[in-house]
């Protein structure tokens, strides 16, 4: 018998290591995954591809400044988010003054946000966790994959050391945006001698030994250089190391034995007298984590962590002048960890992540230590020794997380956290400056400690491609931190002085739709907000909003599928303007006006909202070359957001107070050409 031949389409299969549905499964609640492929596609400032920025369009989390990678988690500060590169921290996130991410995206593998139930096995920020992984390389073939772009080019390469056994990657990116100012713009707005770019690179070494253990050792070098001729200038600049030891000791025990350095140093340079300031961090750690599947239905997390914390708060020197030099001494503490948890499926409907951590810190000597009664300068000190610990502290942190399923497609989770912060990010600005820096807990600056509550109802369509969630949240903090009216700060060699303490809270409402599949994908999320301080000498004593509080946030992410080669894709968001202080008012004094302050972030930057979009046009498939061009256009109808707002004696009314608004960007259009083979 003949049968005439048929063609059926079926549809594709997908292989996933998360389910579709973890949303509403898994007990954590305010967790994301971060989709790479989505991220690739989402417009930002002159093409260059950032994860920091792209986290910034997800509820709850808002960028701390224009264009800046800085972001605020929940109302908390930037200082309160711990970022770990292949689990080694990392202190500072950005480039160019904030408005590039040190984190190259062709290197990276994973990345994961937490921001609402962090599970007991992170520590030591009061906020967030946001969790990246380097790629491991390839251990079978030679690839390369890279960029060039308007302001920016990269470049990774990886392949097998010995095939199948062991593998590289090495990922670099540099920026020219001094050259290609230089080129457009005349010598009365940018000099020839002026410099400003930043440079980095990723490096990742995977061995297999055998089939029971792995070795990997990861590292990090990032460097910025802004310099205005050869008398002023600053720089900062990035470092972090790992090596990782994965150890399975049977199918269900799983170990991973890191030991970890970070450090982080910013500068200035100026004069002709080669007078120089910096601050910094450093650290050296080891991480002990073990993983025990004992059945499906439990997996039990313990394991431990201790950190030897270098800090340079500040220092002056000079080489020319013999009689000045000022050397703030470095501080150095000692932290560390212990924690176990489990994350359980106690029956079809209930399961849950619970834990405990325990916590603690103390600073070291050698040192001088110094007691203060109120005033900017200390009324006693005590040394203590080399080895001796000096006003130590600890703390509990017990975590849990439920999810009870409601149905079929959804359910209702509930999560209780409680996170202690040792070290603190001493700032007056939404941007980093050479004036930030970090600071131990101590006799005068106590230990951060945030209580976070937070309930959520999820729920799936369209066979888990639609997710919506409500997320509700209230936050108690204790030892909130900030400066004293009319703090001197700028590498004030008794820094601590300037800082005072007091109350905290935040609560907030999160409405969140996703589509994951189809030609058309996006999201929208929006977030209703409250993060206030009382601290006794500020406000009067009375309730005030941090800098980073936000009433309103609200991000529209569009990503169209044309054709097979075409993309479109455009975010549009909007927020309410940062509170800031300004002058109530002004007296003279000798004839000069000086500003007079009242309230402590009583007033509101203007509201903020902008529209980018990105066309991306694929080249044409060959075996193995892949080529697509990215148009974009940042600002697409030109909105002069305030960045910064000062005021100043008005040219037509003498004697009158102006308001003046600086604004850093308008329209910026963009073309990067991408390839990998």
């Amino acid at each position: 018998i003949g049968l005439s031949p048929a063609v059926t389409r079926i549809d594709e299969a997908v292989i996933s290591a998360v389910r579709s549905d973890r949303n509403i499964s898994a007990p954590q609640m305010g967790v994301e995954k971060i989709d790479l492929g989505v991220i690739d596609k989402i417009p930002v400032f002159f093409g260059e591809k950032d994860i920091l920025k792209s986290v910034q369009l997800l509820p709850g989390i808002s960028s701390a400044s224009e264009g800046s990678t800085g972001y605020s988690v929940r109302g908390g500060s930037p200082g309160e988010n711990l970022i770990l590169l292949d689990e080694a921290p990392v202190y500072s996130s950005s480039h160019l003054l904030g408005f590039f991410s040190v984190f190259n995206s062709d290197a990276i593998n994973d990345a994961t946000m937490y921001k609402g139930a962090i599970p007991a096995e992170f520590g030591s920020r009061a906020a967030s966790v946001m969790n990246i992984s380097m790629n491991n390389g390839n251990n079978r073939r030679f690839g390369a994959k890279g960029g060039i772009g308007i302001v920016a080019s990269r470049l990774s390469v990886e392949g097998p050391i010995a095939k199948n056994k062991s593998s590289y990657i090495i990922s670099g990116r540099r920026t020219y945006a001094d050259l290609v100012a230089r080129t457009v713009l005349p010598d009365n707005i940018i000099s020839k001698d002026t410099k400003f770019y930043f440079y980095d690179l990723n490096a990742k070494f995977n061995f297999i030994l055998n089939n029971r253990n792995r070795l990997f050792f990861s590292g990090f070098f990032g460097k910025d250089l802004f310099q205005l001729g050869d008398n002023i200038g600053t720089g900062w600049e990035n470092i972090t190391g790992t090596v990782r030891w994965n150890h399975l000791f049977s199918d269900k025990i799983f170990s991973n034995t890191s030991v970890i350095y970070s450090k982080y140093d910013y500068g200035f340079i100026f004069g002709n007298s080669s007078l120089r300031l910096r601050s910094g961090i450093e650290d050296i750690g080891l991480k002990e984590k073990i993983s025990w599947f004992i059945n499906p239905e439990n997996t039990i997390k313990l394991g431990f962590d201790i950190t030897y914390h270098r800090f340079s708060p500040g220092e002056i020197s000079s080489n020319d002048l013999v009689n000045y030099q000022l050397i703030r001494k470095e501080k150095q503490a000692l932290e560390a960890s212990v924690f176990i948890q489990n994350e359980q499926e106690i029956n079809s409907v209930l399961s849950a992540n619970y834990g405990i951590r325990f916590s603690a810190f103390s600073q070291t000597g050698p040192g001088w230590f110094y007691e203060y009664d109120g005033g900017d300068m200390p009324v006693d000190s005590v040394f203590f020794e080399r080895g001796e610990f000096a006003y130590p502290g600890y703390a509990i942190e017990p975590r849990l997380s439920l999810s009870i399923k409601t149905g079929a497609g959804s359910s209702l989770k509930l999560s209780y956290n409680r996170i202690s912060q040792y070290l603190h990010l001493l700032s007056n600005t939404t941007s980093g400056s050479p004036t930030d820096v970090w600071m131990p807990s101590g006799n005068k600056i106590s230990a951060l400690l945030t209580d976070h509550l937070s309930a959520g109802y999820f729920m799936n369509f369209s066979e888990n491609n639609i997710e919506t969630s409500v997320e509700l949240y209230y936050k108690n903090i204790t030892n909130a931190s900030d400066y004293k009216d009319g703090a001197d700060i700028v590498f004030n060699e008794y820094l601590e002085s300037q800082v005072l303490s007091g109350r905290g809270r935040g609560y907030g409402l999160e409405l969140y739709l996703k589509k994951k599949s189809g030609n058309y994908t996006g999201w929208i999320s929006y977030t209703l907000s409250r993060t206030e301080n009382k601290i006794e000498g500020i406000s009067n004593n009375n309730w005030y909003p941090v800098r980073y509080d936000r009433t309103h946030d609200l991000a529209l992410v569009n990503l169209l599928s044309l054709s097979k080669r075409l993309d479109l894709s455009c975010t549009w968001i909007y927020s309410t303007g940062n509170a800031v202080t300004f002058p109530g008012g002004m007296y003279l004094v000798n004839n000069n006006p000086v500003p007079w302050y009242t309230e402590r972030n009583g007033y509101r930057m203007p509201p903020y909202h902008r529209l980018d979009i990105n066309l991306r046009l694929a080249g044409k498939e060959r075996k193995r070359f892949t080529s697509a061009w990215d148009f974009s256009v940042y600002n697409l109808y030109n909105r002069r957001n305030a960045y910064m707002i000062t005021f100043r004696e008005s040219e037509t009314k003498p004697g009158d107070t102006e308001a003046v608004r600086l604004s850093l960007f308008g329209i910026v259009p963009s073309i990067t050409w991408k390839f990998s083979f």
